[in-house]
């Protein structure tokens, strides 16, 4: 079976080349917004779900993967930041606090019609951040396109203080060990 990778996300191909598996993307065209009332792991299983499902609409013999992250503290969602003065203003809300990052993903085989999906939490915890540590942080890295607009594996990670979860991958956006996880349920050989 051909494994798809339901996004073109360049964090999430780089973490499913580490299962050493031959894979393609597509893009996923899915309206990314939250519904009224919609907790934030809800939306992201949604969201990763309906991902997977729209790819998989183009497939008829595969693993479809579809994830998608949701940053929240309390109900105060924080997306892709998209432009410089949002991720700055981002980082000054999240400043001192712990920010919860739930990656959602779902694998979907089109051959039997079975769909896993799961949810991966992690608690980031931000240092106290000055103004000017953000600017330089945001200048050098340039994380428009992050939820929460720090990138753990990089620069972002001096930014944090600590941080805690299952699988250190799931914050870069892809949770690599849930997916092996329903990889192996769908009969792939992992190692």
């Amino acid at each position: 079976m051909q494994l798809v990778l339901a996004s073109t996300s360049a964090y999430r191909q780089m973490l499913l080349e580490r299962l050493q598996l031959p894979f393609v993307t597509a893009r996923p065209d899915v309206d990314e917004t939250p519904q009224p009332g919609e907790h934030p792991p809800d939306t992201a299983n949604r969201l990763a779900l309906a991902k997977a499902r729209v790819v998989a609409e183009r497939f008829d013999d595969a693993l479809i993967i579809g994830s998608d992250q949701v940053a929240h503290m309390g109900s105060e969602i924080f997306g892709k930041p998209g432009t410089v003065e949002r991720a700055i203003a981002q980082l000054q809300r999240m400043s001192g606090r712990s920010v919860i990052f739930h990656t959602a993903l779902a694998l979907i085989n089109t051959r039997s019609g079975k769909a896993h999906v799961d949810s991966v939490p992690t608690e980031v915890r931000f240092r106290r951040l000055s103004d000017a540590e953000i600017v330089r942080y945001v200048e050098r890295e340039q994380p428009l396109d992050c939820a929460g607009a720090a990138k753990s594996e990089a620069l972002g990670i001096t930014l944090l203080e600590a941080l805690s979860g299952d699988d250190p991958t799931a914050l870069v956006g892809l949770p690599l060990i849930a997916l092996s996880r329903m990889l192996r349920a769908e009969g792939l050989l992992l190692p």
